[in-house]
């Protein structure tokens, strides 16, 4: 596929996007926002690695697919392969490096599934459904409990959360994810929203950035 993954220094990294592994409603407020019970075990879903589409440059949304909602999150990039139970030092050793990431989500799509019981996957994993910017090396974070993210639009900032908020973090979701299937190297790891998400309309310009680490800017096509 086209979009490689990239360190923010520009090097590159030798394996093709996997899977994209997703977390529903880490964040409570996040929950309560849609009028959505909070969890009380981990929400799982996976877009393919096919609706990866780079950041940078800008990137297009359906234009007659109704609302596209942002959902501005914390991305994790897997460099080795996790199976069932690994420890905590494996998973850290795993950890290849951070990017800022969208989830994008038609929102009335999802709303019309989600009444009939429906899954998700027309609304969640559409072509483009995940922007993901370059990549900082994990390195950059010695606690991943305080990683921040935010989003602004058109000089607003709509989203601003902190990985310190997630009702699972970082390190024991996915162990989770990978006691339910097998992690391999280019899986990528959405660890949910922050509250704030709304929608996107065409023009809109925007700033991504793990909070002091990277910030980049884009436009919405």
């Amino acid at each position: 596929m086209s979009y490689q993954h990239q360190y923010i220094d520009g090097t590159r990294i030798h394996f093709p996007v996997g899977k994209v592994v997703c977390i529903g409603r880490n964040y409570a407020e996040h929950a309560k926002e849609l009028n959505n019970p909070v969890p009380t075990e981990p929400l799982l879903f996976i877009k393919p690695g096919s609706c990866v589409v780079a950041l940078e440059g800008g990137f297009t949304i359906p234009a007659d697919r109704g609302s596209v909602h942002y959902e501005a999150e914390i991305v994790v990039l897997i460099g080795k392969p996790l199976t069932t139970n690994p420890s905590r030092e494996e998973v850290l050793d795993a950890i290849t490096g951070f990017a800022p990431g969208l989830d994008l989500t038609l929102r009335d799509i999802q709303t019309r599934l989600k009444e009939k019981g429906l899954p998700w996957e027309i609304c969640k994993s559409f072509d483009g459904a995940a922007v993901i910017a370059p990549f900082v090396s994990a390195d950059a974070y010695s606690d991943l409990t305080d990683i921040g993210i935010r989003l602004s639009i058109n000089g607003e900032v709509r989203q601003d959360g902190n990985s310190s908020s997630m009702l699972n973090p970082i390190v024991p979701m996915i162990q989770y994810m990978a006691s339910q299937f097998s992690l391999q190297a280019g899986d990528i790891i959405m660890t949910g929203t922050p509250a704030g998400v709304g929608p996107f309309v065409a023009g809109d310009e925007i700033v991504l950035e793990l909070t002091g680490i990277s910030k980049f800017e884009s436009s919405v096509r």
